[in-house]
């Protein structure tokens, strides 16, 4: 028997016909390739994964989220049933950029509602940086009041600085999330993914002495200083923020370094000493870099 290459990869042919419309955002165009699919190959193995992405753009709206629950919940569709999906089918790059109209569109529908602590992953500027909008994201927090002072703003701008301008431009907003709320800072770093960030965590995960908690990251930041010192310009840029024993500690360092430039040894001395008394284990890796 003479191998049909035609008929044999006719499965292939209809698969990339329903990928072909998806790719488009042709909801009714890939629904009709779908249903030729199905009808043919009703035991494909992609039938399930396709059918989930055409529901997904048959069911894209434009109109305002009633409540913040409604947003909550197209959120988590998008992120536990549609994007595995996408990721299954077109590859975790690809669905990234497929998906970015659907978050969009989210953060659009969100506009209306007011910023909720208890449920931040609603507002708009959660939903920009998931599409990959930093800028529509940095909007969306600036017009938040005292965003620099609540911890998932100050996560997003966070992430929108590094984004759009770099690790440099982030460190301010990264030691306040630290001050701040250590929990939202260890999601951010592992988020990130930046090598140099990554590196000095491991290393201050393997040698800072504190409370082996995630409380710790507090003191990153005073940390850093000591092993980066020339983060000094870029760390001074940080605002106050609730004047804890972890954000003293950055700025004692920060002290600490404009004195030895200065060689003013007795202010030098009497600011190691309050260091010393703030967190002697700190200051011991402090007076070995001496």
């Amino acid at each position: 028997m003479q191998l049909d290459i035609f008929d044999d990869s006719r499965d292939v042919m209809l698969r990339n016909d329903v990928l072909s419309a998806l790719q488009h955002h042709d909801a009714s165009g890939a629904r009709r390739a779908l249903q030729i699919l199905g009808h043919e190959y009703p035991d494909d193995a992609a039938l399930v994964a396709l059918d989930t992405l055409v529901t997904a753009l048959e069911a894209r709206c434009s109109l305002p989220f009633a409540n913040h629950d409604a947003a909550l919940g197209a959120r988590e569709t998008l992120l536990t049933r549609v994007r595995p999906s996408a990721n299954q089918l077109m590859g975790e790059r690809a669905a990234i950029a497929w998906l970015a109209p659907f978050w969009n569109e989210l953060a659009q529908r969100a506009a209306g509602l007011a910023f909720r602590a208890a449920q931040p992953d609603a507002h708009g500027a959660a939903l920009y940086l998931h599409a990959g909008d930093w800028k529509a994201a940095e909007a969306a927090v600036t017009r938040l009041e005292s965003w620099r002072r609540i911890p998932a703003p100050l996560m997003w701008m966070a992430e929108c600085r590094y984004r759009l301008d770099g690790l440099e431009a982030a460190w301010p907003l990264l030691a306040e999330l630290a001050w701040l709320a250590p929990p939202r800072f260890d999601g951010l770093l592992r988020h990130l993914e930046d090598s140099s960030l990554d590196t000095l965590r491991r290393t201050f995960d393997a040698s800072f002495e504190g409370g082996g908690d995630i409380a710790d990251l507090a003191w990153f930041p005073a940390w850093a200083l000591i092993q980066k010192t020339g983060l000094a310009p870029l760390l001074k840029q940080a605002q106050p923020c609730r004047d804890t024993d972890p954000e003293r500690a950055a700025r004692l360092v920060l002290r600490l370094l404009a004195l030895e430039r200065g060689g003013r040894h007795h202010e030098l001395i009497e600011s190691r000493r309050d260091l010393r008394d703030l967190h002697d284990a700190l200051y011991r890796h402090y007076m070995k870099t001496r």
